[in-house]
């Protein structure tokens, strides 16, 4: 068993990871580890103990409860970050670049100064890259992110009228694919699948799998088949969840039902 808690790095965005064993309760700041190096942040959910096998993935840990020093570095990072994001937009266009700024950060202790755009093309910004780390003397990554990750961290509501899942908890983005909506019988409108990214709606997987299940055993639209009167028609209708078809005989339309999924 490990204890996790959610620490929200980003406002509005919580991550969760080890407690180290450390005594956290809401609204402490601390300082954490992650993939880019230190990061501040703060706790906002109670502390959850939990089972290592369901764990998806390994975890960060939180380092230490932030000190008044911490919390001093962490006002002057984001004073600088201020001026550093200035900086960046002035280069960008006297290297005529396409480059759209989301993001830009310092880690907790100035080992890297990350900034994070979109770009309709893959942009050469070697030459950026050199002015920024003569000016900030610190590692810099320039880091090219998808629509999808732009959404994340602009956020909005879903057709479901929730907060989007990528804000919320989604960390990694899966394959969603165009045969996923056909599974659901879902109208292949572009209004109806895609999300305010305008890619496909990412929880179009989460029921995938049910619906792979419960498909099992039932006819393809427009095949033709045989009913259970022992009549021939062609299957005009397929409600996957309930197991259900209707076959369109020359004596009418009939319907036939299998049994449900155990």
């Amino acid at each position: 068993m490990s204890e996790i808690v959610g620490i929200e790095i980003e406002k509005d965005q919580m991550k969760y990871f080890y407690t180290n064993k450390l005594k956290l309760k809401k609204n402490l700041t601390v300082i954490v580890e992650t993939e880019d190096g230190l990061r501040f942040g703060k706790v906002v959910s109670d502390i959850h103990p939990i089972d290592n096998k369901k764990l998806k993935e390994d975890l960060y840990k939180v380092i230490r409860i932030a000190t008044k020093q911490d919390y001093e570095d962490n006002k002057k990072n984001e004073k600088d970050i201020k001026e550093a994001i200035k900086k960046f937009n002035s280069l960008t266009k006297k290297y005529n670049l396409e480059m759209k700024l989301q993001e830009a950060y310092y880690t907790h202790d100035r080992q890297q100064l990350i900034f994070k755009f979109t770009s309709d093309t893959r942009v050469d910004f070697r030459d950026l890259a050199k002015d920024l780390a003569s000016i900030y003397h610190t590692r810099i990554e320039l880091r090219q992110i998808g629509v999808r990750d732009k959404a994340k961290k602009i956020s909005g509501l879903g057709p479901c009228g929730q907060k989007l899942c990528c804000s919320r908890f989604l960390d990694d983005f899966s394959s969603v694919s165009i045969q996923m909506a056909k599974d659901q019988n879902i109208a292949l409108n572009p209004s109806k699948i895609n999300g305010l990214c305008g890619r496909l709606l990412c929880c179009l997987k989460y029921e995938e799998d049910c619906y792979k299940e419960c498909r099992k055993g039932l006819p393809n639209v427009g095949k033709t088949i045989k009913t259970a009167s022992g009549r021939e028609g062609k299957v005009v209708s397929v409600d996957v969840l309930k197991r259900k078809y209707r076959v369109e005989t020359p004596f009418g339309i009939e319907e036939e039902e299998l049994d449900s999924i155990k």
